[in-house]
């Protein structure tokens, strides 16, 4: 199965969470009968009450024989850390922008961000029904944001799709007026590529966020850079440090992976196994830490 790793960047109330929510809707992802609270990604407490995005989720979606993972970047400056973070994880970034409000200044903070880090944007000029909506000006706003961020010659060639997010519909014609989000998902597919990872090393990942269940305890999140897991597998968690090989055994912790899940929709599916590419959580480990380095026992390597 082919993967997508994508985040997705915005300002608040620019429409990120109603756009995400009319994805897992055309793509099928919903439990029959689900409540619409539930479908939402802003599910942290403080999240809803202040109406912004705190934590980063972690999501999916299936279209046609793609597994899209999408990660939901916090907007704010203030959690900057976590922001860098998540985009490792990623190849591409979904940069939603009003088109009546144009780049904001923590649009502006991600985006830099995502930039330095190589990653190829994709631009949707979302909220295109608003009487003030402006969608070419917009347009050149996005590059001028690119260019004053440096962004390479790859990353200004970005496409720019238009969209209204709450009526579920992307085009690549700024005069459209309808239709589905189709053309979001192609364009994904299609622009973004596939994540550069070694399918048949020794495991390796990097903890880039952590959830936490009542029954298992902390989660450990990231994505498998090499070779895969399985549930039972005896794995190393390497302490924080420069990124190489670990010879001493000490800066080790070893332990076994009780449960493993994939993402779809919000949901945690539990699997078996999981591959080189994809953005899996892992529980029954001691120690986790953001930014630590889960590897296989015999072949400790440091990433950062």
């Amino acid at each position: 199965m082919s993967l997508r790793n994508i985040a997705i960047i915005a300002h608040v109330d620019h429409g990120k969470t109603t756009l995400v929510d009319q994805m897992f809707g055309q793509a099928g992802v919903f439990r029959e009968n689900q409540a619409v609270e539930e479908r939402v990604m802003d599910s942290n407490p403080l999240e809803k009450e202040r109406g912004i995005t705190i934590l980063a989720k972690n999501t999916a979606v299936q279209w046609n024989d793609v597994k899209i993972n999408i990660v939901d970047t916090p907007g704010h400056a203030d959690f900057g850390g976590e922001v860098e973070r998540i985009l490792r994880m990623v190849d591409g970034v979904v940069l939603l922008v009003d088109a009546a409000e144009g780049p904001m200044p923590q649009t502006r903070f991600v985006t830099r961000k995502a930039l330095d880090l190589g990653i190829l944007p994709l631009v949707v000029i979302n909220k295109v029904d608003r009487g003030d909506a402006r969608p070419q000006e917009v347009h050149d706003e996005v590059l001028e944001l690119f260019m004053d961020l440096e962004a390479s010659d790859a990353q200004l060639d970005a496409p720019f799709l238009y969209a209204v997010g709450r009526d579920g519909w992307a085009s690549e014609d700024a005069e459209a007026t309808g239709g589905d989000l189709a053309p979001l998902f192609d364009k994904i597919v299609s622009y973004f590529p596939a994540p550069e990872v070694d399918p048949t090393g020794p495991f390796q990942m990097l903890l880039s966020t952590l959830d936490h269940s009542a029954y298992v305890g902390r989660i450990a999140i990231g994505r498998i850079e090499r070779g895969s897991v399985r549930v039972g597998d005896t794995v190393a968690l390497l302490d924080l440090g420069e990124a190489g090989q670990v010879d001493d055994p000490s800066e080790a912790e070893v332990s076994k992976v009780s449960q493993l899940y994939t993402f779809s929709g919000l949901d945690r599916i539990e699997v078996d196994e999981a591959l080189a590419g994809d953005i899996v959580a892992l529980a029954g480990l001691e120690g986790v830490e953001i930014g630590k380095t889960l590897t296989d026992p015999e072949h400790r390597e440091r990433l950062r």
